[in-house]
């Protein structure tokens, strides 16, 4: 009963996580503060209970998960906001959560073989995130226009804007690089990581329309708040479990 308590005592820091992520692309450290503050209830009751058996699998899932996650986060895999929801789920989490409801077992798929929850979460929301790449690309289906055939690429991570809508936009990013040579002809490369999220405040990209240099549509890259993969990620490990452990299972044995 208390891992149904502790994931409807999560839902409401996760689901505020990604309101404030959707907004400003930033989560505030008291979310996280406040969130392990109060869940700490929850972790003493549990060493008072259950004592060493508790104890053990908080301090292995505590310290891999924080090692692991500030790996990532050095690597540039996902912000610090993101970093510090995980830890927490770590210390609230140690173990699987697995509960009753309905006359129902959940996780749906059973109990994965990898006991960390939060990699369990990390996993899915990785897992989701793969679709974001069809999503955009279905996107640019329903929108297209024959510019994109030169940079079909393009469509699975990116749109075609504007130049005039950007100071409308938040939280874009250009694909291209724009640099002017020595004879003022202008040239185009790919920008990796979606150049300049103030896209915005870069009022050259008019000159250069004015120009004739680029198009009246570039290509932009939304900033992806990931905190809402770690949410969908959170409810499907509770529901159904590690999708996966069970997808590689799946196509190994089909």
């Amino acid at each position: 009963m208390i891992e149904l308590i502790k994931i409807l005592f999560s839902m409401p820091f996760l689901l505020y996580s990604c309101y404030s992520d959707l907004d400003s692309r930033r989560v505030s450290n008291k979310v996280w503060k406040y969130m392990l503050t109060s869940g700490s209830v929850f972790v003493f009751y549990e060493l008072f209970t259950d004592g060493v058996s508790h104890l053990i699998p908080l301090l292995f899932s505590g310290i891999i998960v924080f090692t692991v996650v500030y790996i990532l986060f050095q690597l540039g895999a996902f912000g610090g906001g993101d970093a510090k929801g995980l830890i927490v789920l770590s210390i609230l989490f140690p173990s699987y959560p697995v509960f009753s409801f309905s006359g129902k077992m959940y996780p749906l798929l059973g109990f994965p073989p990898v006991g960390l929850f939060t990699f369990t979460v990390l996993g899915n929301a990785l897992l989701l995130t793969t679709l974001v790449p069809l999503g955009m690309f279905c996107y640019n289906l329903l929108h297209f226009s024959p510019e994109m055939v030169k940079t079909p690429l393009y469509m699975f991570i990116g749109y075609r804007t504007e130049v005039s809508s950007l100071k409308y936009k938040k939280h874009v990013g250009l694909l291209e690089r724009f640099e002017l040579d020595e004879r003022g002809s202008l040239k185009k490369g790919f920008a990796r990581t979606g150049l300049n999220f103030d896209a915005n405040q870069r009022p050259e990209l008019e000159e250069y329309l004015k120009k004739g240099l680029i198009e009246k549509d570039i290509w932009v890259t939304p900033g992806l708040p990931f905190m809402l993969s770690i949410t969908a990620g959170f409810i499907t490990a509770v529901i159904s479990g590690d999708l996966i452990f069970y997808a590689v299972m799946r196509l190994m044995v089909g």
